[in-house]
């Protein structure tokens, strides 16, 4: 009987391969994010610097991490960038696209909002209490704050709920339409605020409650909510649309001789 092949020993290298990568994975690292010292990250590691030196260039090799001479490692910043312009500009300037956009984050936020009710852990909650707090301050700035602010604060408030989720696809997915969601939250403040200063006080509240049923761990409410806020912000920008085309269709008439 032949005897089987011995086994291999996995290489030290290996093992740092995939820390990092469930670091890339998990949103602990970012893309374009630096990472530590050579030194340092072995040290944090326990192992030796060409141990480490081996596992980058297997990451690098996997165009995961970039090494730029003189000036240190980096995760890649082409990492889910599936959504980056030209594209972006085209879904922007596309209504059809702002809408799709729309009913595709009502997917995709009612399930990280769900998640995030069960799963969202004490340092998650401390992240999520800060950006929420931050679209508070937002709100109370009214007249004082400009559109693109707001659309950022607003979408990191919604990435996280993302990371809260402790889904790596939701979060990867919701990271690499970012840009394209903050742009979406700056076209629609322009479309919704134009109708009155109320819609303001629904959408807070309608943070409000979203945050707090996330905080509570209520996930079918949590859910429940996000698909509610998308809805009205859906229906809020139809009254403004079709308001416009009143408006337009009336200045086109000609005034009676």
């Amino acid at each position: 009987m032949m005897k089987p092949p011995p086994l291999q020993q996995r290489r030290l290298s290996d093992d740092i391969v995939a820390r990092i990568e469930t670091l890339i994975l998990e949103g602990s690292l970012q893309p374009g994010e630096r990472l530590p010292a050579e030194r340092a990250l072995a040290e944090e590691f326990g192992i030796s610097r060409p141990s480490l030196r081996e596992a980058i260039q297997k990451l690098a090799a996997r165009g995961l991490l970039v090494s730029r001479h003189g000036g240190g490692t980096f995760v890649s910043d082409q990492l889910g960038a599936s959504f980056r312009d030209p594209m972006v500009e085209l879904l922007e300037r596309n209504p059809d696209a702002q809408r799709d956009l729309l009913e595709f984050r009502h997917t995709l936020e009612g399930a990280c909002a769900y998640y995030a009710a069960l799963r969202a852990t004490a340092p998650d909650r401390e992240r999520l209490t800060a950006a929420f707090e931050r679209v508070q301050a937002c709100y109370q700035r009214q007249g004082r704050i400009s559109r693109a602010e707001e659309g950022r604060i607003d979408a990191h408030f919604h990435l996280a709920i993302a990371e809260a989720s402790h889904n790596a696809v939701l979060l990867h997915t919701i990271r690499s339409l970012f840009e394209l969601l903050e742009r979406n939250v700056v076209t629609n403040i322009g479309g919704m605020y134009t109708i009155g200063s109320e819609v303001r006080d629904t959408l807070l509240a309608q943070h409000q409650a979203l945050y707090t049923a996330i905080m509570e761990g209520r996930a079918e409410d949590a859910r429940r909510l996000a698909s509610e806020h998308l809805d009205y912000v859906q229906q809020v920008l139809a009254e403004a649309q079709d308001e416009a085309r009143r408006v337009e269709r009336a200045q086109r008439r000609r005034a009676p001789a």
